[in-house]
């Protein structure tokens, strides 16, 4: 007898499919259809550990390759500045139209490591800027939790992973927020039927272990998060043990990107001091978000408590609907530093080619550059 579980039930009509087909995916006339890219939602601090600007310029990448599909980020760190560098970063990468969300009931104290916003703002030796960037529209940007309702009403059942690297405050209020005019469902039952899963950045499960940063900075947010999200939908933790040991060097950094001035991330290290003691966490959860859980190993599934503090112990549930990603050893961590380094090496400027994409246009001309062969990060 077939037993479905709470996380199965969602796949239960396709299960069905597939049984009276007989278990086989593949057509009589050709071969077996090839698994959609993940559609990613980002939703990042962006504004104080670089760490961010990696794991944005990696989606871009992957993007161009075709491995997923990037819908919008949203900003959970307060201040206009701080989406305005995302806004920034996105036209540089040839995405001026991608939608970007900003929190605005958010920890207004967040402690700032590398206070590097501004830097969007950069111009050359004539005054004209470095990372000219459309202002946003009539009305400004939507809220976080806002976009995060027109998104996820727009796709299909099921598809959509959000890769969290910051705070949970707009998850927070997703969950929360009523039906309207975007969708006749509340937040949770909108979570529970267009989301596939959440790759998450934060929280620490070592013994005795202080409050991790993402946690610390709105723990209030964080237990609305647990107590709202629903059961049969996975979350998996990229904890920050498993990227502590995973460091990318400012002069690793200036070297992989290049001499070119019209480099965003390039411009922040050469701006501010980066060396601060961050590490590389939040392309790890990039990283799983697009290429599935084969690069890590995962623990058994269970439940996570949320302390005052923001404090997370977790305890193994068979039926639980959370995992968390195990720290690798000093191979595993060398083999993705080199991953995430080789989406900065790469010279030509990031462009969206292929169907339906401009190319990308240098300014001097005007003139469309040829698309570049298709690129792939190297393994």
């Amino acid at each position: 007898m077939l037993r479905i579980t709470p996380r199965a039930a969602r796949s239960a009509p396709v299960l069905a499919a597939l049984l009276l087909a007989g278990c086989s995916t593949t057509s009589p006339s050709g071969p077996a259809e090839v698994a959609p890219v993940p559609r990613i939602i980002l939703d990042t601090d962006v504004g104080s550990s670089t760490d961010d600007l990696f794991a944005l310029e990696m989606l871009y990448r992957y993007e161009d390759a075709g491995r997923c599909r990037l819908l919008g980020v949203v900003v959970d760190r307060p201040g206009e500045a701080n989406a305005a560098f995302v806004d920034a970063m996105n036209a540089w990468a040839g995405r001026p139209e991608l939608p970007v969300g900003l929190v605005r009931r958010g920890p207004e104290k967040a402690m700032v490591f590398i206070d590097y916003a501004l830097v969007a703002d950069a111009t050359d030796a004539d005054g004209r800027p470095l990372f000219p960037r459309a202002a946003p529209g009539p009305g400004g940007r939507p809220d976080g939790w806002v976009l995060y309702r027109r998104l996820l009403a727009g796709q299909p059942d099921g598809s959509v992973t959000i890769c969290s690297i910051g705070f949970l405050s707009c998850l927070a209020q997703l969950l929360e927020s009523p039906p309207d005019d975007l969708s006749p469902l509340g937040g949770a039952e909108l979570v529970r039927r267009k989301v596939a899963r959440a790759i998450v950045m934060g929280g620490t499960f070592a013994k005795d272990a202080e409050p991790e940063y993402n946690f610390a900075m709105d723990p209030e947010a964080v237990r609305t998060f647990f107590r709202l999200w629903p059961r049969d939908v996975d979350v998996v933790f990229s904890t920050a043990e498993v990227g502590d040991a995973i460091d990318y060097p400012t002069a690793l950094v200036l070297s992989d990107i290049g001499p070119t001035d019209r480099h965003p991330i390039r411009q922040v290290y050469l701006q501010c001091d980066c060396e601060t003691g961050q590490r590389m966490w939040d392309p790890l959860a990039v990283v799983q978000a697009v290429e599935g859980d084969a690069p890590f190993a995962l623990g058994d599934r269970g439940t996570v408590e949320i302390a005052p503090d923001g404090g997370a112990s977790f305890a193994r549930a068979p039926d639980g609907n959370c995992r968390r990603q195990l720290p690798g050893d000093a191979a595993w961590n060398a083999a993705m530093l080199e991953k995430i380094r080789s989406f900065n090496r790469r010279r030509r400027r990031i462009g969206r080619c292929g169907r339906g994409r401009p190319r990308p246009v240098p300014r001097s001309s005007g003139r469309p550059l040829p698309c570049p062969p298709p690129w792939r990060p190297s393994r």
